[in-house]
C-alpha cells in the first residue's frame, strides 16, 4: 500500500494540473497585429507562450534586464519570476497576462475563440493635458487641404464617417 501511496499523490498532482492548463491554439492581437500560436498554455485565465512565441507575437525578448523590444526594456522582478517565467515539457514559459498587468495593460479574452488582445500599455498612452483639439491637416471634397488651426477662434462642426 506504502509503494502505491506516491504513485498515486503523482498521479493525482498531474491531473489536478492537466484540469488547470491546457495547451491550445491561440491567436494574439498586440500592437494591432494579430499572429497565431499553435501552442499556447491557458492556465487560470493567463496566457503562457513559449519564448519564441513571445517575440514573434509581441516583438518582445526576454533578455537578463527583462522582457525588451529594441531600446525599450521592462525589468521583470526578481521577487515575482515564477509569476512570470517556467520550464515545462523542455519549453521555457513566459506568462504574458501577468506581463501586461506589470505594464499597466489591459488584456481581453474570447474564450470560445481562443483569442486575447492586448491593449495600450501605459507608456504608450496619451493623456490629455486640456480640451483642445489637436491640430490636423485633411482634404475637403474638392482636394483643398485645411487645417484646424485655420479656424481658430471659430466654432467648429466637424463630421467623420468610416467605412469599418
Amino acid at each position: 500500500m506504502k509503494a502505491k501511496f506516491p504513485a498515486l499523490l503523482l498521479l493525482l498532482i498531474m491531473a489536478a494540473y492537466s484540469a488547470t492548463a491546457k495547451e491550445t491554439h491561440a491567436t494574439i492581437v498586440y500592437d494591432d497585429v494579430a499572429t497565431e500560436l499553435s501552442g499556447a498554455n491557458e492556465e487560470a485565465n493567463q496566457l503562457w507562450v513559449t519564448k519564441a512565441d513571445l517575440t514573434r507575437a509581441t516583438r518582445f525578448e526576454l533578455k537578463p534586464q527583462g522582457a525588451c523590444q529594441e531600446k525599450l526594456c521592462f525589468p521583470i522582478p526578481k521577487a515575482r519570476k515564477q509569476e512570470f517565467l517556467r520550464n515545462n515539457s523542455g519549453k521555457s514559459w513566459f506568462n504574458l497576462t501577468a506581463f501586461a498587468q506589470l505594464v499597466q495593460q489591459p488584456v481581453a479574452h474570447d474564450a470560445a475563440l481562443s483569442t486575447w488582445y492586448f491593449g495600450l500599455r501605459a507608456d504608450q498612452r496619451q493623456t490629455l493635458n486640456s480640451l483642445e483639439a489637436p491640430n490636423f491637416t485633411l482634404p475637403d471634397i474638392n482636394g483643398k487641404m485645411h487645417s484646424l488651426s485655420d479656424f481658430r477662434g471659430k466654432k467648429v462642426f466637424l463630421v467623420t464617417w468610416a467605412s469599418w
